[in-house]
């Protein structure tokens, strides 16, 4: 008995020692076996980052719990929560998802159709075979239709419809840029049916307005945690 209690004791001190004391951790960032260089390894809960060789490895002093970001501009970031077993292995493998490519806006401002070229001739024919089949002219009976008569328009009745505007999607374009398709349900811990909800509860706050102004990585990510946990005291 009094020896699992101190095999129990020195395992928590163990813990706490590791917990609270920085260790060089060592890792690489890869996407699809490729090694990723310069990205950005951001220790957020010291305030400390480094950048990946041309190999993707990377070494930053880490203590347990601490949050650590993966950052790249052609890559969704990833987000990681360092544990003990982190720790001990010192090989931390970081597996990075690549965006989508976004094509660039076409935007035609003239089109040209060849000319159809019609001759003296052919405009002839048409009205010899028009005034073939008009009653009036081979016969002199009018067939009570109204020759060149003007075409008049009217108004439609009610009132005139309003424009709809179309609706500002910025804010879901820039969060769908930055983080990656699963960082609502494995990170934020939502259910599927409500990141939509989810989104819209974000961008009805005035703050996100801000972010579309100076896009950051890592104040997207504090405003998505804060967000996330009002969401959670709404449900």
């Amino acid at each position: 008995m009094r020896v699992k209690l101190l095999a129990t004791i020195s395992f928590f001190t163990y813990q706490l020692s590791i917990s609270q004391t920085e260790k060089v951790l060592n890792g690489k960032v890869f996407s699809q076996n490729i090694p990723l260089n310069k990205v950005e390894v951001i220790n957020k809960t010291a305030k400390t980052s480094t950048r990946t060789n041309e190999l993707g490895e990377f070494s930053i002093l880490v203590k347990m719990q601490d949050s650590l970001i993966f950052y790249s501009k052609d890559y969704f970031f990833t987000r990681l929560k360092i544990t003990a077993k982190d720790i001990e292995n010192n090989n931390l493998l970081v597996n990075m998802i690549l965006k989508p490519e976004e094509l660039n806006e076409v935007v035609i401002n003239k089109v040209e159709f060849d000319k159809i070229k019609i001759s003296a001739d052919d405009v002839a024919d048409v009205l010899i075979s028009k005034n073939a089949k008009d009653l009036f002219w081979n016969t002199g009976v009018s067939d009570n239709s109204i020759r060149e008569a003007l075409r008049v328009s009217f108004p439609l009745k009610g009132k005139p419809k309003k424009k709809i505007e179309p609706a500002d999607d910025r804010f879901k374009k820039l969060i769908m840029a930055y983080c990656p398709p699963d960082f609502f349900i494995k990170n934020l811990k939502l259910k599927p049916e409500e990141k939509e909800l989810f989104i819209d509860f974000c961008d009805s706050d005035s703050k996100s307005k801000t972010l579309l102004e100076n896009p950051n990585v890592l104040a997207i990510m504090d405003f998505l945690y804060a967000k996330n946990e009002e969401f959670k005291k709404l449900k």
